[in-house]
């Protein structure tokens, strides 16, 4: 997968995070499927949701797909060493704006400390990056240190894996919507994680549920490496 296709969504993106608005939509180009972005969320602080996950993170911990930031921001502020990770620039600006430390880049590509981070998070969707979660979550192995764990949100039982392209549209006054470029997106639920996982040297110790959303921890082999079932 080239560069280019990683990083088309990124003026989209950029742009939803400058409105501030809840009015932009994730749509699938092969069956029409919309979910909402929650803009607003993102540049609030860390719900109860991410701040539960940010009480399970004990070491040095990447961001990937920060946004504007709120959970890098939320583990600096639990005194642990946080990086931000965005491809946008204008992710990367916000995230500082709050204090937090980010840096502009394609996960793909090198990343300070590989193989020396305790955890890595991919939130809000962010399993899709790339388009192939059993790429994304080798990545991610990699940017482990033995025993490290990836906290990723996971969808509620039902749709599997998807692979495909996507687009982002912006809700007009009107009541229509703006279509951007078409990009690879994934999406992965708590059923197929385990699969995903396995391909990509990850075992699923476990999966949980807060305020009706759903998480995997996914641990490299080393010390805590155990298998569980999705909850």
């Amino acid at each position: 997968m080239s560069h280019s296709i990683r990083a088309r969504p990124t003026e989209a993106f950029g742009s939803a995070l400058r409105r501030r608005t809840d009015d932009h939509w994730l749509v699938h180009g092969d069956n029409g499927w919309r979910s909402r972005l929650p803009v607003r969320r993102w540049h609030g602080p860390a719900e109860p949701a991410v701040a539960a996950l940010v009480a399970r993170c004990t070491g040095p911990t990447l961001d990937l797909g920060c946004g504007p930031g709120r959970l890098t921001l939320a583990l600096t502020r639990a005194g642990l060493t946080a990086v931000g990770v965005d491809i946008s620039a204008q992710a990367v600006r916000l995230t500082r704006a709050r204090g937090a430390i980010a840096l502009q880049r394609d996960v793909f590509a090198p990343l300070p400390a590989e193989g020396r981070w305790a955890h890595v998070l991919l939130i809000d969707g962010n399993i899709g990056i790339g388009g192939d979660p059993v790429t994304l979550l080798g990545r991610c192995h990699d940017l482990l240190r033995p025993g490290g764990t990836v906290f990723v949100e996971l969808e509620a039982p039902g749709p599997g894996l998807w692979r495909g392209q996507a687009q982002l549209a912006l809700q007009a006054a009107g009541g229509g919507s703006r279509l951007g470029p078409p990009f690879r997106w994934a999406r992965l639920d708590t059923m197929a994680v385990t699969e995903v996982a396995s391909a990509a040297g990850l075992t699923v110790r476990e999966v949980f549920r807060r305020d009706r959303r759903w998480f995997g921890e996914l641990v490299t082999d080393g010390p805590g490496a155990a298998k569980a079932q999705p909850a």
